[in-house]
């Protein structure tokens, strides 16, 4: 039997991602609405919306043609735009389909198959449960499907169709078998019914929605808050040609946490972008480039310059509002509030906190349990830097602040904040 020679390219997959954000425009309350016990998550359709509109957002400008270059953007987005444990688990499917898809012009069925195995397995090790959570189960069934239809040699779009179906059939089991619709696994459902309706051309870009002065009956999150800035850029300027307040503010609409520095006979400059090669493509009318780097924010990395802080440990503590934030800055903390102030910080935020070069060492408290992977993703990705407390609400928060002292070490702060609460 000759095998099926349909490819699936870059721009089918932006389709899908557009898709699938979509999809979650009409249903992310609906999926709000459901049990969110497994994900410990009560704003999971919210949740995933964000971190899908991260990952869209990311695409906006993107050029690149290969299925490869788009899935990995798609997936180091929606990593650093996850919000809440729901959206945590979303990207990493992303970053794993990503990892099946990488250095691929184009994809074969096969392989576009194969990547969602990939992807099952990325979010597995994000929870690392014994019990499986239904969104697992529900992904495993989808990646049978999906790996059945491909032996079959069907063409892609049946496959993500069958891959719908075996879904379906888990998600229906589930219900019988629990009671009720289980949030996560019916938002990974709603995410390929919308990837399988952008794969048509069925979708609506979320920059032309919001831009067109679109009217909502409901508060529905708009995406400009949801743009990552995905790599770390630093190079050196010799004989630069421009002042350091001229290149702030040409670095300005570039990116976030921008440092420009003068050094002996050399400017140095460290920003997070989303668009490196347009930073070092402007950089080269600014002087003499030297000492190039790029780094993915969305692996995992060290900080910086750990050597030319302010303190040896910094506390960031999640608050809900302003009133909030006070209370725990009054105690030490360096309080964390999101620009929208609905679904906590998304994991960019954290990161882009912490490289401000405040502390060698960051102790965060959370204030809930929606947003336990996000801190954990957190972790992951500054290894040895980064501690996390778990604590559920603002009194917790307080007991552990009220038990730091900044004469003792990392260890026993630690200790000394978990025993507290």
């Amino acid at each position: 039997m000759t095998g099926n020679r349909e490819v699936i390219t870059g721009n089918d997959f932006k389709r899908m991602i557009a898709g699938a954000y979509s999809a979650f425009l009409l249903e992310y309350e609906n999926i709000n609405a459901l049990n969110a016990d497994s994900l410990m998550d009560e704003k999971a359709g919210t949740h995933i919306l964000r971190t899908i509109g991260a990952a869209a957002m990311s695409l906006r400008d993107l050029q690149a043609d290969s299925i490869g270059g788009v899935s990995k953007r798609v997936g180091s987005a929606a990593v650093l735009g996850a919000h809440g444990n729901a959206g945590v688990l979303i990207s990493q499917i992303l970053r794993g389909i990503a990892k099946g898809l990488a250095g691929k012009y184009d994809a074969s069925s096969s392989v576009f198959g194969k990547s969602f195995q990939y992807g099952i397995l990325y979010a597995q090790r994000a929870v690392n449960d014994e019990v499986e959570r239904p969104l697992i189960i529900t992904a495993k069934a989808v990646a049978k499907g999906a790996y059945n239809a491909v032996r079959a040699n069907l063409p892609i779009a049946e496959i993500l169709t069958e891959a719908i179906k075996a879904g379906g059939i888990a998600l229906s089991q589930a219900e019988k078998k629990n009671g009720f619709v289980d949030a996560g696994a019916k938002a990974l459902m709603v995410f390929l019914q919308g990837c399988r309706a952008g794969l048509d051309g069925n979708y609506v870009s979320p920059v032309l929605l919001f831009s067109s002065g679109f009217k909502k009956s409901h508060d529905v999150p708009n995406p400009k808050f949801d743009i990552v800035y995905t790599y770390a850029v630093s190079f050196s300027l010799v004989k630069c040609r421009a002042s350091i307040s001229d290149l702030e503010k040409m670095l300005n609409p570039l990116g976030k946490v921008i440092v420009v520095k003068s050094l002996d006979d050399r400017i140095t400059v460290y920003l997070h972008t989303d668009c490196p090669g347009l930073v070092v493509g402007q950089a080269v009318d600014w002087g003499q480039i030297e000492d190039i780097k790029i780094q993915n924010l969305a692996m995992p990395h060290d900080l910086k310059n750990v050597d030319k802080t302010i303190m040896d440990i910094a506390i960031l503590a999640v608050a809900d509002d302003e009133k909030t934030a006070q209370s725990l800055e009054q105690l030490g903390a360096i309080a964390v509030i999101t620009q929208d102030k609905v679904s906590g910080p998304a994991v960019g935020d954290l990161i882009n906190l912490i490289h401000g070069d405040i502390a060698k060492n960051y102790i965060i408290l959370s204030n809930n349990k929606s947003s336990s992977l996000v801190m954990a993703q957190v972790k992951r990705l500054l290894k040895n830097n980064i501690e996390i407390l778990y604590t559920n609400n603002v009194e917790e928060q307080i007991k552990a602040l009220k038990a730091f002292d900044v004469n003792e070490t990392l260890k026993v702060n630690l200790q000394n904040m978990h025993e507290a609460i």
